[in-house]
Parts: structure tokens; sequence; C-alpha cells
């Protein structure tokens, strides 16, 4: 009797399941049909779309996933469907389509489960958060990023020299991506905490908390801020299903790396009842402006990590690109190197100041930035879950001109790697790095999109332009000669995307002065 009890049970909630599902499918057709919406093209994958998820996996783990991207776009168009066992979702390289999303119709979509997916390491964050969370952590960190201290090129001088001591000096190839990540790491933990964790510093005793905690030290802090964040990346791949990805090891790296942020929250907290270094005149901390305004330390804590995520990151990826592109393009570093010693002299006899006003005085500077951002945005993909019934204005229908309409809860996916290279907005050179573009035509809209757009747009985003274009011109002050000493120099870059992109193999490079050989 029990048995044939649970059968009908299971047969009754199947024709529930399979009754609703229909009912939702119907009211779904109604409403596309009311608002003139059509369907895009459905990528085609069989078995219940395993072989699109297989194809998507080995992809990332080949590093070829915004390839594959890249050739499904070629195939089904500028926008597609596409199913999983684990979700749906619509992928658009269409810049109305990617205004929609992050602009026109921004309350119909949010993040999903994404402050679930990032949770463990970054807590709750301006890069986690929706809603009345979001609202309230982007208007505590605004003021602080206005202000004129966020172009402090006087700490920045500090970093970038040690970073220039510890280059070889032997015409010897280096993978210069992985000093940038030390650079990186080191200013922006200094801008944040007012204490650098001392990854470029030669003396092993540098790092205040690093050595004495469990961390055991900055490479042992950056190893596991990577770590964690390689399993945000895994975690978010599976959406809904990122409770899978929970392993001792992820909590273990959450912890430490929480540990070494913790203590100079605390250090901020103790500091606010005495004197403000920041109302007394001396360098100006995040940390401290901030604990002056909220003296949570959770809030203190999630915030910090969000912005040291953003900032060591991101920046190191955009200068990594950039000498990528500058050893292939000779021509491209000897015009901009003229440049910089026209504006500031070279290392040896410099005639000015380098500072953020006098940076943007230099277009062709802007040029070549703007062209690496174009070709590999530090954040390449991206993506926005509807919180309602909606649409997205075009990629439906034979030509693409339709609506498509998005039911609540479906995935729309964006990849700016890809819109920024479609030959229709860049010309038949769109696959090509070539600065001059920039002088021909640098009025673009939503077709270039490096620091997202819309309510949620990059907040560091001069912080981050400031300190690769200080990084670039001090370097090409002090050398004259650069070089591509890639093992294959004529193969394409491997690109790692997980939170952000990077060259998988690494950036390799000769650096030195001419007039030193």
């Amino acid at each position: 009797m029990l048995s044939a009890g649970l059968s009908a049970a299971v047969v009754l909630f199947v024709v529930y399941f399979s009754l609703t599902l229909v009912q939702a499918k119907y009211r779904h057709y109604r409403q596309a049909r009311d608002l003139k919406c059509q369907e895009p093209n459905r990528v085609n994958s069989p078995f219940f779309g395993m072989a699109s998820l297989w194809r998507s996996y080995k992809a990332k783990q080949e590093n070829r996933l915004l390839e594959e991207i890249a050739n499904t776009h070629a195939e089904y168009g500028h926008t597609f469907t596409q199913s999983s066992p684990i979700h749906a979702f619509t992928a658009t390289i269409e810049p109305e389509n990617v205004k929609a999303v992050l602009a026109t119709k921004f309350s119909d979509f949010g993040l999903g489960t994404r402050n679930q997916q990032f949770y463990p390491l970054l807590g709750d964050g301006i890069f986690t958060l929706d809603g009345a969370g979001w609202t309230h952590s982007r208007a505590l960190l605004r003021p602080q990023f206005a202000r004129d201290q966020v172009a402090d090129t006087a700490l920045l001088n500090d970093h970038v020299t040690s970073f220039i001591d510890l280059l070889p000096k032997d015409k010897s190839g280096f993978d210069i991506q992985r000093m940038f990540f030390l650079l990186t790491i080191d200013s922006a933990t200094h801008f944040l905490f007012g204490e650098s964790v001392g990854a470029l510093a030669l003396d092993s005793t540098k790092g205040g908390i690093l050595n004495s905690s469990s961390v055991g030290g900055a490479a042992g802090f950056a190893e596991e801020f990577n770590k964690s964040q390689d399993y945000l990346a895994s975690r978010s791949i599976l959406q809904g299903l990122y409770w899978l990805i929970n392993p001792k090891d992820f909590q273990e790296a959450n912890r430490k790396v929480h540990e070494v942020v913790d203590y100079y929250v605390n250090l901020a907290l103790q500091a606010k009842n005495g004197p403000s270094k920041e109302l007394s005149g001396e360098r100006y901390i995040f940390l401290n402006a901030l604990a002056a305004e909220t003296q949570d330390p959770k809030m203190l804590r999630d915030s910090m990590l969000n912005i040291l995520l953003a900032g060591r990151d991101t920046t190191a990826s955009l200068l990594s690109s950039t000498f990528y592109y500058l050893a292939r393009h000779p021509e491209t570093w000897k015009k901009l190197r003229n440049e910089i010693v026209n504006m500031f002299g070279d290392s040896h006899q410099p005639i000015a100041e380098i500072t953020q006003s006098k940076l943007r005085d230099i277009p062709y500077l802007r040029h070549v930035l703007n062209e690496v951002l174009r070709l590999m945005p530090p954040v390449p993909a991206n993506f926005r879950v509807a919180n309602k019934d909606t649409t997205l204005p075009v990629g439906g229908g034979p030509d693409g001109s339709h609506p498509v309409f998005i039911p609540k809860g479906h995935i729309v996916t964006y990849s700016v790697y890809n819109m920024h290279r479609r030959k229709d907005f860049w010309g038949e050179d769109a696959q090509l790095f070539r600065p001059e573009r920039w002088e021909e035509n640098a009025k673009h809209g939503w077709d270039y999109l490096p620091f997202n757009g819309g309510p949620r747009i990059c907040l560091g985003q001069q912080y981050a332009l400031t300190e690769a274009s200080y990084t670039v011109a001090k370097l090409l002050q002090r050398f004259d000669v650069l070089e591509n000493a890639d093992p294959n120099p004529t193969k394409e870059p491997v690109l790692l995307t997980n939170l952000t992109l990077s060259h998988a193999d690494g950036v390799f490079v000769k650096l030195y002065s001419s007039d030193n050989v």
C-alpha cells in the first residue's frame, strides 16, 4: 500500500509540475506576442543541453572560453538563447541590449544568486548586493572616490620605484604580468589600509600583520586571495548550484584573507576616537575615511575586500595587456615614449613632475589605453538575472530586429570582449591593435564599455586609469627598449577568464636602456 501511495504521489507531482510549466509557457507566449517579441536564434545542443554545457566547461578549462563565445555568436548571431541542465540564458553583444540591462531597464535586472556565490569571501559589498543594500554601499563609497586623494601620484611613485628596482638589469626576459600583480596589490593595500602588504619589498620582515598572521607574508596573502577568487569563479558558473563548491580549502583561504583585513579594520576603528590622520593633514587613508562614516566592522571588511578585488586585479590586467601589445608594436612604443619624454623628460633629465592632470594632456597615452581596454577589457563578460518578466529591445526574429521576451529568473549574459571586436562598429581591422583609430573617431557609446555602464558604472575608473597611466609613464621614462620575450612570439594570447581577464601564460618581455648595453 505504501509503495502504491508513493507512486501515486510521484505521478501527481509530475502532472502538477508539467501543468505548471505548460501554464507558464503559455503565459509567456501571450506576453511575448502582445509585446511583439520574437524568439532569437536558439543554440541546438543535444542531450538536453548537456553537449553545450560540456563544451563551455571544456573551453573554460582550456582557457578558450572567450573564443568559444565568439564562435557561438558567429554561428547564431549577435543575440541567441541557449539551455543547459543548470540554467537557460540569452547571450548578447548588442549595445542596445546591454544598455537596457545596465541602464534603461536597470530595475528589471539583478545579480541573481551572486551574493550567495561570492559571500564567503566578499560578504555584502558593492559587487555582491542588489537593491537597498547596494544603494547604501555605493553611497558610502562614492564620496571617497570623488576625493582628490584618489589621484595621489606620490603614493604611486614609491611603489613604482620599488617595482622598477626589482626588474632584471641584464636584458633577460621576465614575466611582467607577475610583477604588475605585486605592484597593484601593494598600491591598493597602501591606499585602502594605510599600509602596503609589502609584496614588492626585498626585506621579508616588512608587511606588518602579514608575517605574524596565518597567511605567512605578502606572497601567502596573494596566494590565498587568488585561491578564493578561483573558487568564486567556479561557483558563479554553477549559478544556483553554487553550494556544490564549498571545500575546506576554500573556507580556509577565506578565513586567512579575513584575518588580515580584520586587523586593519580594528586599527581603523580604534583610531576613530583618536586624532584623525585625514583631518590632521597627513596622507589620506580610504579605510580611515570610511570608518568615520560607519563603525560596523563587517561592513568595513566587506567594503575593503570588494574594492581590493577591483583595485588590484583590473589594474594589473590593464597594465599587463598594455605591455603585451607594446612589446609587439615597436612603432607604438616609440611614438608613445616620445610623447612621454617630451612632456616629462627621461629619468636622467626629468623636466616636469608626472601628475594626473599632465597625464591627461597626452592624447596618445589615452588612445593606447583605450585600445588596450577595447581588445582586452579587464572584465570581459558579465551577466544579470531578470527580476520580472521584461524584454530586450533587439535580437529577435530572422533579422534580429525584434524585441526579445525575457521571463523572470532568466539569465542575460553579455560579452564586452566580443562586442568590442565587432567589425560593424570598429572596422575590418577590429581584431588588430591600432591606437590611431581613437584619433579618427573617439566617440563611442554602449559599443565601448570597459568600465561597465549605468548606475553600476565603475567607481574606481579614474583611480585605475591614473595608476595605469602613471606606471606606463614612469617605465617609458626609465627604459627606451621594450622587446617581446615570449617563447612563441607569434601565437595568439591565451586568456584566463575568472572574475577578471589575465594572460594564462604570462607576458614575457625584455625591458632595458640602450645606453646601459
